[in-house]
């Protein structure tokens, strides 16, 4: 029966999982501030005394440049969900395991995608 057992990560490594997730969420979310304050406010970007052409070509990067933001905030929205979602599997205990394989993810993966539900052997299956 002891093979029926899932492998999980200590306490401690969790800990310092935990302590990586949080620091990461707290830059996240201050990326996505900055990241909306800057498609909020957009509307004046200094071009007012450039010539007429400069400024319709500012303008037109401006409408890029706000859905542009806009994407990269959805997806910061996204990331910071899926960082809170590594922290509740970090309190239940299953941090770490592959979804597919049942296996550990490597920590080395786990250091550079603290998010990450797949290893690189279930990520390649997938190709």
């Amino acid at each position: 029966m002891a093979e029926d057992l899932k492998v999980r990560y200590s306490d401690k490594d969790l800990a310092e999982f935990k302590t990586l997730i949080e620091e990461k969420i707290v830059k996240a979310k201050s990326d996505l501030e900055l990241l909306k304050s800057s498609y909020m406010n957009n509307g004046n970007n200094g071009t007012d005394d450039t010539s007429p052409t400069f400024k319709a070509f500012e303008e037109g990067s401006q409408t890029m440049s706000k859905e542009a933001n806009t994407q990269l905030a959805i997806r910061q929205e996204k990331f910071i969900r899926d960082l809170k979602n590594a922290l509740l599997r970090i309190e239940n205990k299953t941090y770490g395991i592959c979804r597919v394989t049942g296996k550990l993810i490597n920590k080395e993966r786990l250091k550079l995608v603290p998010h990450a539900t797949l290893s690189i052997e279930a990520k390649n299956m997938q190709k």
